[in-house]
């Protein structure tokens, strides 16, 4: 096996399992009709990505670390797939503001988060 897959992999299971973790405890803290949960590991997600990829290239850290928290950590903590699907049902259940606010907001706090983690940790 590729030793680039594995690293995704256990990655993968860690941010997977960090996410579902994350999601319910921002869940019962903040129990409304918006998806907070979703929605902060999104932007914390987008901002560690970032980080992620500006301290490899200051410290020079290795293809394959970079990798597990890139392609794996990030990719299993982000929640795309959920953030696309609580869109639906938002719409379904005819919440159009919290739609909106929802996706817009994602969008904006999610690129912001990405680009100031990696400004704040590149050369």
């Amino acid at each position: 096996m590729n030793r680039g897959l594995i690293f995704v992999a256990l990655g993968g299971m860690l941010g997977a399992v960090a996410r579902f973790a994350s999601v319910e405890a921002i869940a019962a803290l903040l129990p409304y009709t918006f998806p907070s949960g979703t929605f902060i590991v999104n932007i914390v997600g987008s901002f560690v990505m970032g980080a992620a990829v500006g301290t490899s290239e200051r410290f020079l850290i290795q293809a394959d670390w970079r990798i597990f928290l890139t392609a794996g950590f990030c990719g299993g903590f982000t929640t795309m797939s959920s953030f696309a699907f609580e869109n639906v049902t938002l719409l379904i259940d005819r919440y159009y503001g919290t739609f909106a606010i929802y996706s817009i907001a994602t969008f904006a706090a999610c690129l912001a988060a990405a680009f100031l983690g990696f400004v704040l940790t590149r050369p």
